[in-house]
C-alpha cells in the first residue's frame, strides 16, 4: 500500500476523516446576513428557528456551526414518519421492562426510571437532570450524554438542538411540541418526573436566550399554522455562483489542505454548469442538484482531472448532478 503520510486532525484533536463527505462538525458554514439576523431574533425571543428551503440549501448544517462558534453543547434528532413528539423529550423501553418483569425475583419491584432515556430537548434544557448528576440514590444510575465527545468541553449552560426534517413526521407531531418548547418543561408520563429548564450560574449571563432550537423542513408537508405562529421562520435560498465558490473555498481549505487558483477557476466553471444543470433538471422534472452535489462534482473533477470541456463531463453530470428518479423504460 502507498504511504499516505501522517494523519491530519480536526481542531479538537480528533482524526480527520477524509472518507466522510457529509460532515456535521460545524467547521464550515458560509452564513447569509439574513440568516444571521434570524438566529439573533430566535435567541432574543426564545422561539424555535424554522428553516425552510430546498434540500441541499444548507439548513441542517447551520445548527452545528452555531454550536461550534459559540462553544455551546449540540444535540440533533432526524425526524422520520414514525417519530413522536415524546421522542425529542424521552423514550421509555417498554420491551425491556416487560422482559425484566418476567424474570424478576419476588420482592424485587421494577424501577421505572431505569427504562427512561432522555431525548435531545431534555439533555439541552436540563443536562444535570438528564444525567442524574444530582441524584445520589443507587437505583438512579448515571446516564451519559449521547453527544459527550462533542460536548465535554462546551458550555453546560447553553445548547443548540437540531430537529431535522420535521415535515417527515405525522401532521399532529409539530403541534405536540408547542407546550414543551414554549414552557421549557414537561412530565415523563411513565414515572411522573417533572423536567424543567435548569437555572444557569451567574457566569452564564442572561443577555439572550441560552438555548436555540433549529427546525428544518423540506416542504414535503404543510406545517400547522399554530406551529408556524410560534416559530421564527427563515428561508434559505440555493446558493448563487459566487456563494458556491466561496463555499468550495471554505471546504477545500478546511478539509483538503488548500484551495489554489486552479481550484478557483474550476469551481467557477462548475458553478456555472450547476446553474445549467438546475435549469435542465427543472425542465425534465428532476430534483435540482444541491450544494453537496456541487462539492462532490468539484472534488471528483479535481481528483480525476475532468473539466466541463472534457468529453467525460456529460457522464460525470449524470453520475453526480442530474440523477434520474427511475431508469427510462
Amino acid at each position: 500500500m502507498p504511504d499516505e503520510g501522517p494523519a491530519r486532525t480536526e481542531r479538537d484533536g480528533s482524526p480527520r476523516l477524509f472518507d466522510s463527505p457529509d460532515r456535521r462538525d460545524g467547521h464550515v458554514y458560509v452564513m447569509l446576513d439574513d440568516v444571521s439576523l434570524a438566529v439573533r431574533v430566535a435567541l432574543a425571543t426564545g422561539r424555535p428557528l424554522l428553516l425552510r428551503g430546498d434540500p441541499g440549501s444548507g439548513k441542517s448544517s447551520l445548527a452545528p456551526s452555531i454550536a461550534l462558534r459559540r462553544g455551546w453543547r449540540y444535540y440533533e434528532h432526524v425526524v422520520t414518519s414514525r417519530t413522536q413528539a415524546t421522542d425529542l423529550l424521552w423514550t421509555y423501553d417498554h420491551v425491556r421492562r416487560l422482559s425484566d418483569a418476567q424474570v424478576r425475583a419476588p420482592g424485587h419491584p421494577l424501577v421505572d426510571h431505569r427504562y427512561v432515556t432522555p431525548g435531545p430537548l431534555w439533555w439541552a434544557f436540563a443536562p444535570r437532570s438528564a444525567a442524574r448528576a444530582d441524584d445520589p440514590r443507587p437505583d438512579r444510575r448515571h446516564r451519559e450524554d449521547p453527544f459527550h465527545k462533542i460536548n465535554e468541553t462546551r458550555s453546560p449552560h447553553h445548547a443548540v438542538v437540531l430537529i431535522d426534517e420535521i415535515d417527515k413526521a405525522e401532521p399532529d407531531m409539530p403541534n405536540s411540541l408547542l407546550v414543551p418548547l414554549g414552557s421549557n418543561e414537561f412530565t415523563v408520563a411513565e414515572t411522573g418526573e417533572q423536567v424543567r429548564k435548569e437555572r444557569a450560574s451567574s457566569a452564564a449571563g442572561d443577555a439572550e436566550n441560552r438555548h436555540l432550537v433549529i427546525i428544518t423542513t423540506n416542504e414535503e408537508r404543510e406545517l400547522p399554522q399554530a406551529f408556524l405562529r410560534r416559530c421564527v421562520v427563515a428561508w434559505l435560498p440555493q446558493p448563487d455562483s459566487g456563494r458556491l465558490v466561496r463555499i468550495a473555498q471554505e471546504h477545500f481549505t478546511q478539509y483538503d489542505g488548500g484551495f489554489t487558483e486552479t481550484d478557483r477557476e474550476l469551481a467557477e466553471k462548475l458553478a456555472e454548469e450547476l446553474k445549467n444543470a438546475r435549469a435542465t433538471a427543472k425542465k425534465q422534472g428532476l430534483r435540482p442538484p444541491s450544494t453537496a452535489e456541487y462539492l462532490d462534482a468539484l472534488r471528483a473533477c479535481r481528483s480525476i482531472g475532468i473539466s466541463p470541456d472534457d468529453e467525460r463531463w456529460d457522464l460525470l453530470q449524470r453520475l453526480v448532478l442530474l440523477k434520474p428518479q427511475q431508469p427510462d423504460e
